[in-house]
């Protein structure tokens, strides 16, 4: 007797490392085309957006686009394990595998329980790139997107040229002369600044450098004039920053809670650290950096009571199952985080949204399927 469960327990095993390797193929193959998808489509515009409208290089815009390759990945990997899930048990099941299981007595909870077991390790491996990674990378990218537009700027090679910032009313609001530049640092600088009411600032520097949010000037002095010519100030610096033109910090700013992990993110909002415009924000991307993860989980969930193909059924319809559960998936995703965003609903309810729904189908699907005869 003990033989005889010792050999069904090999038998188990044997069946665990079967599916689990082919689930392993499949996944990393999901991965794979998930992510060339998203490459090809929404980060290929980004990138065609920065050479054409800010001047980044190619090869600076592509290092951006490496760089923001684990947040995709993130992304990718619950759809990855999807696609494996359903197209593996689909295919043992129009093989009869499955049947021929049951009839051995291996119930589908117990076929299942290894593709659950992998869902769980790639959740937790997702959760930790989202968290040690991403936050490196996106900051990586950012500081790479503000030395390419600062380098944009820079004005190599002139000599004594004039740059002129205009107010709202296309009145001159500032006046900056250049002597020349050199090595990508400016010389011999003279500021005309006509932004205050009632005075004027004149600004002297031995030299400077530009970057998106302004000019950084050093070794210099400030006069502040009157409008009768009466020198009410006068000022040193060793640094000083005058902004000009677009300000592209902002635009850059609204990753910043891409840039921190759960607890550092959870230490901004708890203290008020962060604009209040991007709170509601930052509120839902804080759960979201743990249900992303989960979706892991409740994909398979759901995945599993599909993917068992009834009898008349021969056909494999598991990447057509794969792609509905997926667009369903970002279609609420995406409507519950909107209205995360604008404040309809609770920052929590946003993120877990779209699990909360498909975790109820899932769970009414499998049982469904384990305790009914099909």
């Amino acid at each position: 007797m003990t033989e005889i469960i010792d050999e069904k327990e090999n038998t188990v095993k044997l069946l665990d490392k079967y599916i689990l390797r082919q689930v392993i193929e499949m996944f990393i193959m999901g991965v794979a085309v998930f992510t060339s998808i998203i490459f090809a489509s929404d980060t290929f515009i980004t990138l065609i957006k920065q050479i054409s409208l800010y001047g980044i290089p190619f090869n600076v815009a592509f290092m951006m686009i490496i760089l923001n390759l684990p947040g995709v990945i993130v992304m990718t990997i619950p759809m990855g394990v999807l696609l494996a899930t359903v197209m593996t048990l689909n295919r043992l099941s129009l093989l009869s595998e499955i049947t021929v299981m049951r009839s051995c007595g291996i119930g589908l909870n117990r076929i299942a329980k290894p593709i659950f077991i992998f869902a769980i390790a790639m959740s937790m491996f997702s959760f930790f790139i989202n968290e040690s990674v991403v936050p490196v990378m996106t900051r990586q990218s950012k500081d790479l997107a503000l030395w390419a537009l600062g380098q944009k700027n820079i004005p190599n090679g002139k000599q004594n040229f004039v740059f002129k910032e205009l107010n709202e009313n296309e009145g001159l609001k500032r006046l900056f002369y250049v002597g020349y530049c050199q090595n990508k640092t400016l010389y011999n600088i003279t500021v005309l600044d006509s932004s205050k009411p009632g005075a004027i600032q004149i600004l002297q520097a031995e030299e400077g450098k530009t970057t998106p949010a302004g000019w950084n000037f050093d070794k210099g002095s400030i006069y502040t004039i009157s409008d009768t010519g009466k020198i009410l100030n006068t000022t040193l610096f060793d640094q000083s920053q005058v902004k000009f033109g677009i300000d592209m910090t902002k635009e850059l700013q609204k990753n910043l809670a891409k840039e921190m992990n759960f607890k550092k993110l959870y230490y901004h909002l708890k203290h008020n650290l962060v604009p209040k415009d991007q709170r509601n924000d930052m509120a839902v991307e804080l759960f979201d950096k743990i249900a992303l993860p989960i979706t892991t989980i409740v994909f398979v969930l759901l995945g599993v009571p599909l993917a068992i193909t009834p009898p008349r059924v021969r056909y494999n319809r598991g990447f057509l199952f794969s792609i509905l559960i997926i667009f369903a998936y970002y279609l609420i995703r995406a409507l519950s985080i909107s209205f995360g965003d604008a404040g309809t609903i609770a920052p929590a309810l946003a993120a877990w949204a779209p699990n909360i729904i498909l975790s109820i189908l899932g769970v009414f699907l499998y049982y469904k399927k384990v305790y009914t005869i099909n």
